[in-house]
């Protein structure tokens, strides 16, 4: 199911977000006060808009209202964090998902009415953890309540078969973005649809919740 994000901030998170959705096939809109950033996320994003958020009505010309989930991932700069999830949550955003520097900016952030605070160093050891309890899956990491990136040894049957055979996005509602080599020493990100997988290799796949878990005890 195709969603709307913005993402506010792009620096190692938010650019890390935005690279991932778009991978995805999802509708993304980025926004960061650095021209350089914004040129970079051109060419992966639906939308870069080179805007502060701090300066008047700029955030309310974003068009916040028309999205699915909104990203605020710029907790250096505590102001205008604050600003982007009140102005989010004020336009009707479903889920606000905004990036803390601290329990204290964690704290406010979610009295004003995020409905997700992430502190990346801490997602880091949750993200151990739940790759020790998935099912099947040696890592997994959540985009979203409802929405996360999975990786996984490639099913056998799935050996010296291309993403073009495959058909997984049509059979299965995921998306193949990525993969490890078998030495795990190089990601490939740059995918030839028509190329044969090779056996041995750790699949990255993007999807629905509902949809990757249905993955593993079907197709092994």
């Amino acid at each position: 199911m195709r969603k709307s994000f913005a993402i506010i901030g792009l620096g190692k998170f938010g650019m890390s977000m935005a690279r991932t959705l778009s991978a995805a096939d999802q509708d993304v809109m980025a926004v960061d006060k650095s021209e350089e950033r914004i040129k970079e996320a051109a060419d992966l994003t639906t939308y870069a808009l080179e805007a502060d958020v701090t300066e008047n009505g700029v955030l309310d010309s974003l068009g916040l209202g028309n999205m699915d989930v909104v990203i605020v991932a710029i907790a250096e700069d505590m102001q205008a964090s604050i600003l982007a999830t009140i102005c989010a949550k004020d336009a009707g955003v479903p889920h606000v998902v905004a990036k803390a520097a601290g329990e204290l900016h964690g704290e406010i952030l979610t009295r004003i009415g995020a409905d997700e605070v992430v502190y990346p160093e801490r997602s880091m050891g949750i993200r151990v953890a739940q790759s020790l309890l998935s099912d099947g899956f040696s890592d997994l990491f959540e985009l979203s309540p409802t929405f996360s990136m999975v990786e996984f040894p490639l099913p056998g049957v799935w050996g010296g078969k291309s993403l073009e055979e495959l058909h997984l996005r049509k059979r299965l509602n995921v998306n193949v973005v990525g993969y490890r080599t078998a030495d795990e020493q190089n990601v490939q990100v740059n995918l030839d649809p028509r190329e044969p997988l090779k056996p041995g290799c750790t699949l990255i796949v993007v999807g629905e919740n509902q949809d990757l878990k249905r993955i593993l005890p079907k197709e092994k």
